[in-house]
């Protein structure tokens, strides 16, 4: 697929995960086509070089309190009245189950439950502005299992692989239900696979995960963060949003094939509505139109 290099004069584009790898690449290709980017990171210090890259002001989260992610939003609302792409692409591989201060298994919290509060707390400016999302994925996610029982691996099941298969399933699922909703939020969403980007992301992986990571067995199979970021650039760029929303993508295919799971609408209603009710959150109903300016 051609890449074209869009103007993005007068958009603002929130991207979390932008401390290293695919996110700090994309912000400064995205802030040289002219969008004013808001770099979210959970490094002070990274976050402040790539911050003075794009001519923001750099904004941190630990994904692993939920704290972070309502103080994230707070900041975003009082700073910028419109936000027309948000890339939900922080995420993480863990290898033992941890559960973080807000009672959650780790991975699942980092890569999916505060995507889905960000994304919660953010939905009137995003559906007023009627945004992009950009959700980053995996081909992982087609050996995810969802237990809507279970989201946080309470049974004695988990694996580091395990769980960060289950985060992808759900962010993909995530993204498609966000499109299901489009005509009554006007807010569109895609979701795509990077790549098996050399980055700091599967620094505290295991298994298998890890060797190819962390090893020199396994960096012949890593592309650079250049390429990895490629098709957050160009999916943060659409000039009709519409055209790919709901889509996966494989890099820069199009369409790209899935898992039966994910593509499973009734498992991504399902799925929101638990997530809902598992973070405390107010349910809004499918027929909730969007609001007026």
């Amino acid at each position: 697929m051609p890449i074209i290099n869009q103007d993005l004069t007068g958009k603002t584009v929130v991207i979390t995960g932008a401390s290293s790898g695919i996110g700090a690449v994309a912000a400064r290709r995205l802030a040289q086509r002219g969008a004013t980017v808001v770099p979210v990171g959970r490094s002070p210090a990274a976050m402040a070089a790539i911050a003075a890259d794009v001519g923001a002001e750099p904004l941190t989260v630990d994904y692993a309190r939920l704290a972070d992610v309502r103080a994230l939003a707070q900041q975003l609302l009082e700073r910028y009245p419109r936000i027309d792409v948000l890339a939900h692409n922080a995420g993480g591989m863990f290898g033992e189950r941890r559960v973080t201060e807000d009672g959650h298994e780790l991975t699942m919290q980092v890569n999916y439950f505060a995507p889905f509060l960000l994304q919660h707390l953010l939905h009137d400016r995003l559906s007023r502005s009627g945004a992009h999302i950009v959700v980053t994925s995996s081909v992982a996610h087609r050996g995810g299992r969802i237990d809507l029982n279970d989201l946080d691996f309470t049974n004695g099941r988990h694996s580091g692989s395990s769980a960060y298969n289950a985060s992808k399933l759900a962010d993909l699922l995530f993204a498609r239900e966000i499109a299901r909703r489009t005509p009554q939020t006007r807010i569109t969403a895609v979701a795509f696979h990077p790549g098996n980007v050399s980055s700091g992301v599967g620094r505290e992986a295991s298994g298998l995960m890890g060797l190819i990571y962390n090893t020199p067995i396994g960096r012949p199979m890593l592309i650079d963060a250049e390429k990895g970021a490629a098709p957050l650039v160009h999916l943060a760029s659409l000039a009709d949003p519409h055209s790919v929303n709901g889509q996966y993508f494989n890099k820069l295919k199009p369409n790209a094939a899935t898992s039966k799971r994910a593509r499973d609408a009734e498992l991504g209603k399902a799925l929101w509505k638990q997530t809902e009710t598992l973070l405390g959150l107010h349910a809004a109903s499918d027929q909730h139109a969007a609001p007026r300016e």
